[in-house]
């Protein structure tokens, strides 16, 4: 499990498809296990490999995101069981941050994206506000932008409705 900065906040990430090491996460976050994570993919293409049936304009759609955009799919293919949330939906965001594209194209394989902070504390938006039980029980912390002081917003979040409108469930 790594502690790394994303398009957004800083955040704790795993292999996507490794029950265990997102079972570490939940134990880490003392997150409850109803509330399912976000999964970075670096390609709007990668969505078709991931989710069944996804919108027909879904690329399109992603590729004209204006700012980080999550989304919440249907039918979710090959992950662990303990990463897609009981209706079978996952939120999946398509990341534009170089650094987190070169990451998971090089780990070739989607990672988690979950706030690297203990659940119901503030998500932290620098690494300095990182709680010093997240860094000591990670495998790995990313040096790359840790003395960096720009604030960035979490991701918007919405569902593309069937007939291609997004519905904005956090904004």
């Amino acid at each position: 499990m790594i502690l790394y900065p994303t398009d957004t906040v800083w955040g704790l990430g795993c292999d996507a498809m490794n029950e265990a090491a997102v079972e570490k996460i939940f134990t880490i976050k003392q997150r409850p296990k109803e509330k399912s994570m976000i999964v970075l993919l670096a390609e709007a293409r990668d969505i078709i490999q991931h989710i069944a049936a996804p919108h027909p304009d879904i690329i399109a759609i992603i590729e004209n995101f204006d700012r980080p955009t999550t989304v919440i799919y249907e039918n979710a293919l090959g992950f662990s069981p303990n990463v897609v949330n009981k209706d079978g939906s996952l939120a999946i965001r398509v990341t534009t941050d170089p650094f987190c594209k070169a990451l998971i194209k090089r780990f070739r394989k989607p990672i988690i994206s979950t706030s690297a902070n203990i659940s119901a504390q503030p998500t932290p938006r620098i690494f300095k506000e990182i709680d010093t039980a997240i860094i000591s029980n990670v495998d790995y912390v990313v040096n790359y932008r840790q003395d960096d002081d720009t604030i960035h917003t979490p991701s918007r979040l919405v569902r593309i409705q069937d007939d291609g409108e997004m519905q904005v469930l956090r904004g």
